[in-house]
């Protein structure tokens, strides 16, 4: 007697539900990197997932699909899964890109560490403020943001194959040109006052030839940097706060151009 306990449309269903859940999981910001292991990864996104199918399920196809169709939809939902997860990753690639501008003005472009989330060399002053800007998405509790965002992807956006044609391609080349302008504005204020510490420092040598302009510019540009860091904290949390309240609109505005 050929008993089947979990109908083969529901489980299919489960899988393609699976397949964005994880996807999604292993780009967060928080999760995403060597730092975080794969099996630690796949428990969080099977649990996601059976938590939140009873929400989804709804939305999702009625039909049985063929093995061809099945397996392009699962790409289509891994898919789907990671360009959500870009667009949370490319405000951190914004502050890595404006932290890296700022060792290198300051003198440290030879102190780099292991990065685990991107499994390269960074400037240190990059790790650092990408360390802050961490710390920030987690206070302001925006990793719980895109376990909302799975079920209202659902909603918007079905388990089916993807529609590039409107526009979304275009709208993640928007986000992208974004990133380079937001990795500017982290490193502006620093940028602005190195400029004129290195003008003071350039009259300085040619009013005291004998004075060693390069030795004394390393401590005055570490020093002026980490001053300015200080001070400008509070911008750089509301700059950041600021894009993580615009990255739902743009996740939501990336779903609607899919359609």
């Amino acid at each position: 007697m050929d008993l089947q306990l979990v109908p083969i449309q529901q489980f299919q269903t489960f899988l393609l539900c699976l397949a964005r859940v994880i996807a999604l999981v292993a780009a967060i910001p928080v999760f995403a990197g060597n730092q975080v292991s794969g099996q630690i990864k796949i428990g969080l996104g099977v649990t996601t997932a059976l938590l939140l199918f009873p929400a989804m399920a709804p939305y999702t196809p009625k039909v049985a699909f063929t093995l061809t169709e099945f397996g392009l939809l699962i790409v289509n939902e891994v898919l789907l899964g990671v360009m959500i997860g870009l667009v949370a990753q490319l405000v951190f690639t914004a502050v890595t890109f404006g932290g890296t501008v700022i060792g290198y003005q300051m003198g440290f472009a030879a102190a780099n560490i292991f990065d685990p989330q991107t499994t390269q060399q960074l400037s240190l002053m990059s790790q650092f403020i990408n360390i802050l800007a961490l710390m920030a998405f987690l206070a302001m509790d925006i990793h719980h943001f895109f376990f909302r965002i799975i079920v209202e992807s659902y909603i918007l956006l079905p388990p089916g194959f993807l529609d590039f044609s409107q526009g979304a391609v275009q709208e993640l080349m928007r986000l992208g040109s974004h990133m380079f302008v937001l990795g500017v504005k982290f490193s502006a204020p620093v940028l602005a006052l190195l400029l004129i510490a290195n003008l003071v420092l350039g009259i300085l040598a040619r009013v005291f030839p004998q004075l060693n302009v390069f030795m004394l510019s390393f401590p005055v540009n570490i020093g002026i940097s980490f001053l300015v860091i200080g001070l400008t904290l509070n911008a750089m949390f509301a700059v950041l706060r600021r894009e993580f309240d615009t990255m739902g609109e743009n996740i939501l505005n990336l779903l609607q151009l899919l359609k």
